[in-house]
Protein backbone atom coordinates (compact mmCIF):
# COMPACT_ATOMS: atom_id res chain seq x y z
CA UNK A 1 0.00 0.00 0.00
CA UNK A 2 1.41 3.37 -1.07
CA UNK A 3 1.51 6.20 1.47
CA UNK A 4 -0.13 9.26 -0.07
CA UNK A 5 -0.17 12.92 0.89
CA UNK A 6 -3.02 14.61 -0.96
CA UNK A 7 -3.31 18.37 -1.57
CA UNK A 8 -6.50 19.97 -2.84
CA UNK A 9 -9.29 22.39 -2.04
CA UNK A 10 -12.59 22.49 -4.03
CA UNK A 11 -15.17 19.83 -4.92
CA UNK A 12 -13.04 18.84 -7.93
CA UNK A 13 -10.29 17.82 -5.49
CA UNK A 14 -12.71 16.06 -3.17
CA UNK A 15 -13.85 13.71 -5.95
CA UNK A 16 -10.23 12.80 -6.74
CA UNK A 17 -9.45 12.28 -3.04
CA UNK A 18 -12.47 10.06 -2.61
CA UNK A 19 -11.31 7.87 -5.49
CA UNK A 20 -7.91 7.42 -3.88
CA UNK A 21 -9.44 6.75 -0.47
CA UNK A 22 -11.70 4.03 -1.85
CA UNK A 23 -8.83 2.25 -3.59
CA UNK A 24 -7.14 -0.35 -1.37
CA UNK A 25 -3.73 0.34 -2.94
CA UNK A 26 -3.41 3.79 -1.35
CA UNK A 27 -3.14 4.90 2.26
CA UNK A 28 -3.97 8.59 2.68
CA UNK A 29 -1.59 9.56 5.48
CA UNK A 30 -2.35 13.30 5.30
CA UNK A 31 -4.66 15.73 3.53
CA UNK A 32 -3.49 19.31 3.01
CA UNK A 33 -6.03 21.97 2.11
CA UNK A 34 -6.60 25.71 2.37
CA UNK A 35 -7.42 27.31 5.74
CA UNK A 36 -11.05 27.81 6.76
CA UNK A 37 -12.60 31.06 5.56
CA UNK A 38 -15.32 33.44 6.70
CA UNK A 39 -18.19 33.87 4.23
CA UNK A 40 -21.42 35.83 3.94
CA UNK A 41 -22.80 38.72 5.91
CA UNK A 42 -22.71 36.70 9.10
CA UNK A 43 -19.07 35.77 8.50
CA UNK A 44 -19.72 32.10 9.13
CA UNK A 45 -16.82 29.66 9.03
CA UNK A 46 -16.60 27.70 5.78
CA UNK A 47 -14.40 24.64 5.32
CA UNK A 48 -13.21 23.25 2.01
CA UNK A 49 -14.90 20.19 0.46
CA UNK A 50 -11.59 18.35 0.83
CA UNK A 51 -11.44 19.05 4.57
CA UNK A 52 -15.07 18.03 4.96
CA UNK A 53 -14.36 14.65 3.33
CA UNK A 54 -11.15 14.15 5.30
CA UNK A 55 -12.77 14.83 8.66
CA UNK A 56 -15.69 12.53 7.90
CA UNK A 57 -13.21 9.72 7.19
CA UNK A 58 -10.84 10.39 10.10
CA UNK A 59 -7.97 11.51 7.89
CA UNK A 60 -5.23 13.78 9.18
CA UNK A 61 -5.73 17.36 7.95
CA UNK A 62 -3.22 20.21 7.77
CA UNK A 63 -4.23 23.75 6.73
CA UNK A 64 -1.18 25.98 6.38
CA UNK A 65 -1.30 29.45 4.90
CA UNK A 66 1.82 28.45 2.97
CA UNK A 67 3.34 25.01 2.51
CA UNK A 68 6.69 26.25 3.80
CA UNK A 69 5.08 26.36 7.28
CA UNK A 70 4.74 22.57 7.33
CA UNK A 71 7.70 21.65 5.15
CA UNK A 72 9.40 19.54 7.81
CA UNK A 73 6.14 17.80 8.75
CA UNK A 74 5.63 16.70 5.15
CA UNK A 75 9.21 15.51 4.71
CA UNK A 76 9.12 13.58 7.99
CA UNK A 77 6.01 11.66 6.86
CA UNK A 78 8.15 10.07 4.11
CA UNK A 79 5.32 9.76 1.58
CA UNK A 80 5.49 7.42 -1.37
CA UNK A 81 3.28 9.73 -3.40
CA UNK A 82 2.32 13.40 -3.28
CA UNK A 83 -0.77 14.09 -5.36
CA UNK A 84 -2.34 17.49 -5.98
CA UNK A 85 -5.61 18.49 -7.62
CA UNK A 86 -6.74 22.13 -7.75
CA UNK A 87 -4.66 22.98 -4.71
CA UNK A 88 -3.84 26.51 -5.83
CA UNK A 89 -0.30 26.94 -4.49
CA UNK A 90 3.22 26.29 -5.70
CA UNK A 91 4.82 23.29 -4.01
CA UNK A 92 8.38 24.08 -2.82
CA UNK A 93 11.24 22.10 -4.35
CA UNK A 94 12.13 20.56 -0.98
CA UNK A 95 8.66 18.98 -0.81
CA UNK A 96 8.71 17.95 -4.47
CA UNK A 97 11.90 16.03 -3.73
CA UNK A 98 10.75 14.20 -0.60
CA UNK A 99 8.46 11.48 -1.98
CA UNK A 100 9.48 8.06 -3.29
CA UNK A 101 7.83 8.72 -6.64
CA UNK A 102 7.76 12.09 -8.38
CA UNK A 103 4.79 14.20 -7.25
CA UNK A 104 1.76 14.14 -9.54
CA UNK A 105 -0.81 16.80 -10.42
CA UNK A 106 -4.28 16.51 -11.97
CA UNK A 107 -4.75 19.56 -14.21
CA UNK A 108 -8.01 20.74 -15.81
CA UNK A 109 -6.85 21.27 -19.38
CA UNK A 110 -4.98 19.52 -22.14
CA UNK A 111 -1.48 20.77 -21.49
CA UNK A 112 0.47 22.72 -22.52
CA UNK A 113 -2.66 24.78 -23.23
CA UNK A 114 -4.03 26.78 -20.29
CA UNK A 115 -1.35 26.34 -17.68
CA UNK A 116 -2.26 28.18 -14.49
CA UNK A 117 -5.07 28.75 -12.04
CA UNK A 118 -8.25 29.03 -14.15
CA UNK A 119 -8.06 26.53 -17.04
CA UNK A 120 -11.69 25.43 -16.90
CA UNK A 121 -13.14 28.94 -16.72
CA UNK A 122 -10.80 30.19 -19.42
CA UNK A 123 -11.70 27.39 -21.82
CA UNK A 124 -15.41 28.25 -21.55
CA UNK A 125 -14.81 32.00 -21.75
CA UNK A 126 -12.76 31.55 -24.91
CA UNK A 127 -15.51 29.52 -26.56
CA UNK A 128 -13.59 26.25 -26.66
CA UNK A 129 -15.58 23.17 -27.69
CA UNK A 130 -13.35 20.73 -25.83
CA UNK A 131 -10.89 20.55 -22.98
CA UNK A 132 -9.73 17.70 -20.76
CA UNK A 133 -7.62 16.38 -17.93
CA UNK A 134 -3.86 16.05 -17.89
CA UNK A 135 -2.10 13.85 -15.34
CA UNK A 136 1.44 15.16 -15.07
CA UNK A 137 4.59 15.10 -13.02
CA UNK A 138 5.11 18.23 -10.96
CA UNK A 139 8.18 20.42 -11.23
CA UNK A 140 9.21 23.89 -10.12
CA UNK A 141 7.84 25.62 -13.22
CA UNK A 142 4.06 25.99 -13.20
CA UNK A 143 2.24 23.11 -14.92
CA UNK A 144 5.30 22.39 -17.07
CA UNK A 145 6.03 18.82 -15.96
CA UNK A 146 6.07 15.76 -18.19
CA UNK A 147 2.66 14.45 -19.24
CA UNK A 148 1.62 11.00 -18.00
CA UNK A 149 -1.92 10.76 -19.39
CA UNK A 150 -4.54 12.89 -21.13
CA UNK A 151 -8.28 12.51 -21.63
CA UNK A 152 -10.34 14.90 -23.75
CA UNK A 153 -13.83 16.07 -22.74
CA UNK A 154 -16.40 17.94 -24.85
CA UNK A 155 -17.62 21.35 -23.70
CA UNK A 156 -21.35 21.59 -24.37
CA UNK A 157 -22.99 24.87 -25.37
CA UNK A 158 -24.76 25.10 -22.01
CA UNK A 159 -21.84 24.03 -19.82
CA UNK A 160 -20.88 26.36 -17.00
CA UNK A 161 -17.73 26.22 -14.94
CA UNK A 162 -19.79 24.38 -12.31
CA UNK A 163 -20.97 21.64 -14.68
CA UNK A 164 -17.59 21.32 -16.38
CA UNK A 165 -15.73 21.15 -13.06
CA UNK A 166 -18.09 18.34 -12.09
CA UNK A 167 -17.55 16.36 -15.31
CA UNK A 168 -13.80 16.82 -15.23
CA UNK A 169 -13.48 15.81 -11.59
CA UNK A 170 -14.68 12.28 -12.36
CA UNK A 171 -12.45 12.08 -15.43
CA UNK A 172 -9.51 13.17 -13.27
CA UNK A 173 -10.36 10.58 -10.61
CA UNK A 174 -10.55 7.71 -13.07
CA UNK A 175 -7.58 8.76 -15.18
CA UNK A 176 -5.39 9.16 -12.09
CA UNK A 177 -6.30 5.70 -10.83
CA UNK A 178 -5.51 4.25 -14.27
CA UNK A 179 -2.17 6.03 -14.39
CA UNK A 180 -0.76 5.49 -10.89
CA UNK A 181 -0.03 1.75 -11.25
CA UNK A 182 2.11 2.51 -14.32
CA UNK A 183 4.01 5.15 -12.37
CA UNK A 184 4.62 2.72 -9.52
CA UNK A 185 5.73 -0.23 -11.66
CA UNK A 186 7.86 1.97 -13.92
CA UNK A 187 6.00 1.23 -17.13
CA UNK A 188 4.85 4.82 -17.68
CA UNK A 189 6.34 6.73 -20.61
CA UNK A 190 6.24 10.45 -19.75
CA UNK A 191 5.97 12.92 -22.63
CA UNK A 192 7.68 16.30 -22.48
CA UNK A 193 5.51 19.34 -23.11
CA UNK A 194 6.14 21.53 -26.13
CA UNK A 195 6.98 24.92 -24.64
CA UNK A 196 6.19 26.67 -27.93
CA UNK A 197 2.53 25.61 -27.59
CA UNK A 198 2.15 26.74 -23.96
CA UNK A 199 -0.54 29.24 -23.01
CA UNK A 200 -1.39 30.60 -19.58
CA UNK A 201 -4.41 31.56 -17.48
CA UNK A 202 -4.02 33.30 -14.15
CA UNK A 203 -6.38 33.35 -11.19
CA UNK A 204 -9.51 35.38 -11.93
CA UNK A 205 -9.37 39.02 -10.84
CA UNK A 206 -12.26 41.28 -9.84
CA UNK A 207 -11.70 43.36 -12.98
CA UNK A 208 -12.26 40.29 -15.16
CA UNK A 209 -15.71 39.74 -13.68
CA UNK A 210 -16.98 42.92 -15.37
CA UNK A 211 -18.97 42.25 -18.55
CA UNK A 212 -18.13 44.06 -21.79
CA UNK A 213 -21.26 44.50 -23.90
CA UNK A 214 -19.27 45.82 -26.84
CA UNK A 215 -18.50 42.16 -27.51
CA UNK A 216 -20.84 39.85 -29.43
CA UNK A 217 -23.71 38.30 -27.46
CA UNK A 218 -22.13 34.83 -27.72
CA UNK A 219 -18.88 36.15 -26.22
CA UNK A 220 -20.73 37.76 -23.33
CA UNK A 221 -22.73 34.55 -22.86
CA UNK A 222 -19.50 32.53 -22.71
CA UNK A 223 -18.11 34.96 -20.13
CA UNK A 224 -21.19 34.59 -17.94
CA UNK A 225 -21.25 30.80 -17.96
CA UNK A 226 -17.48 30.63 -17.47
CA UNK A 227 -17.78 32.43 -14.13
CA UNK A 228 -20.98 30.74 -12.95
CA UNK A 229 -21.68 30.33 -10.08
CA UNK A 230 -18.57 31.86 -8.59
CA UNK A 231 -17.30 34.54 -8.75
CA UNK A 232 -20.12 35.48 -11.20
CA UNK A 233 -20.01 38.29 -13.74
CA UNK A 234 -21.56 41.72 -13.26
CA UNK A 235 -22.25 45.10 -14.80
CA UNK A 236 -23.24 48.45 -13.36
CA UNK A 237 -26.26 50.63 -14.14
CA UNK A 238 -26.00 54.46 -14.29
CA UNK A 239 -26.91 55.05 -10.63
CA UNK A 240 -24.32 52.55 -9.39
CA UNK A 241 -26.75 49.62 -9.09
CA UNK A 242 -24.66 46.50 -9.66
CA UNK A 243 -26.28 43.53 -11.36
CA UNK A 244 -24.65 40.12 -11.16
CA UNK A 245 -25.63 37.85 -14.02
CA UNK A 246 -26.14 34.14 -13.35
CA UNK A 247 -27.95 32.95 -16.45
CA UNK A 248 -28.34 34.34 -19.95
CA UNK A 249 -29.16 33.35 -23.51
CA UNK A 250 -27.90 34.70 -26.85
CA UNK A 251 -30.83 35.55 -29.12
CA UNK A 252 -31.12 35.74 -32.91
CA UNK A 253 -32.86 39.14 -32.72
CA UNK A 254 -31.02 42.29 -33.77
CA UNK A 255 -31.12 45.75 -32.19
CA UNK A 256 -30.01 49.28 -33.09
CA UNK A 257 -29.58 50.21 -29.43
CA UNK A 258 -26.13 51.06 -28.09
CA UNK A 259 -24.24 48.18 -26.45
CA UNK A 260 -25.07 47.96 -22.76
CA UNK A 261 -28.62 49.28 -23.15
CA UNK A 262 -31.32 47.34 -21.30
CA UNK A 263 -34.66 46.76 -23.02
CA UNK A 264 -37.70 44.47 -22.90
CA UNK A 265 -38.50 42.04 -25.70
CA UNK A 266 -42.08 40.84 -26.21
CA UNK A 267 -43.10 42.47 -22.90
CA UNK A 268 -41.49 39.76 -20.78
CA UNK A 269 -37.85 39.14 -21.73
CA UNK A 270 -35.18 41.32 -20.14
CA UNK A 271 -32.50 41.89 -22.76
CA UNK A 272 -29.34 43.90 -23.26
CA UNK A 273 -27.78 45.16 -26.46
CA UNK A 274 -24.36 43.75 -27.34
CA UNK A 275 -21.78 44.38 -30.04
CA UNK A 276 -22.61 44.24 -33.75
CA UNK A 277 -26.34 44.74 -33.02
CA UNK A 278 -26.61 41.38 -31.22
CA UNK A 279 -28.94 40.70 -28.28
CA UNK A 280 -28.52 38.81 -25.02
CA UNK A 281 -31.40 37.82 -22.76
CA UNK A 282 -30.71 38.18 -19.03
CA UNK A 283 -32.58 35.31 -17.40
CA UNK A 284 -31.30 35.30 -13.81
CA UNK A 285 -29.71 38.32 -12.17
CA UNK A 286 -28.91 39.59 -8.70
CA UNK A 287 -29.24 43.31 -7.93
CA UNK A 288 -26.78 44.37 -5.24
CA UNK A 289 -28.15 43.72 -1.76
CA UNK A 290 -30.97 41.52 -3.03
CA UNK A 291 -31.62 37.87 -3.86
CA UNK A 292 -31.31 36.31 -7.30
CA UNK A 293 -34.39 37.11 -9.40
CA UNK A 294 -35.48 36.34 -12.93
CA UNK A 295 -35.55 38.97 -15.63
CA UNK A 296 -39.33 39.24 -15.60
CA UNK A 297 -39.33 40.17 -11.89
CA UNK A 298 -36.70 42.83 -12.57
CA UNK A 299 -38.85 44.29 -15.35
CA UNK A 300 -41.86 44.50 -13.05
CA UNK A 301 -39.97 45.67 -9.98
CA UNK A 302 -36.78 47.58 -9.28
CA UNK A 303 -35.76 47.55 -12.92
CA UNK A 304 -38.65 49.54 -14.34
CA UNK A 305 -36.84 52.86 -14.16
CA UNK A 306 -33.94 51.49 -16.20
CA UNK A 307 -36.09 50.42 -19.16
Amino acid sequence: MQKVIFMGTPMFSKVVLEGLYNNKDYDIICVITKPDSLVGRKQEISITPVKEFALSHDLKVLQPNKLKEIESDIINMKPDLIITAAFGEFVPDSILACSKYKPINCHGSILPKYRGGSPIQTAIKNGETSTGITIMYMEHKMDAGDILAIKEVNIEDNDTSESLFDKLSYVARDLLLETLPKVIDGSINPIKQNEEDASFCHNITKEEELLDFNKLNIEVYNHIRAYYPDPATYFELPDKLVLKVYESKPLDEKTTLNPGTLFVLNKKHLCIACGNNTVLELIKIKPSGKNIINGCDFINGVGRKYL
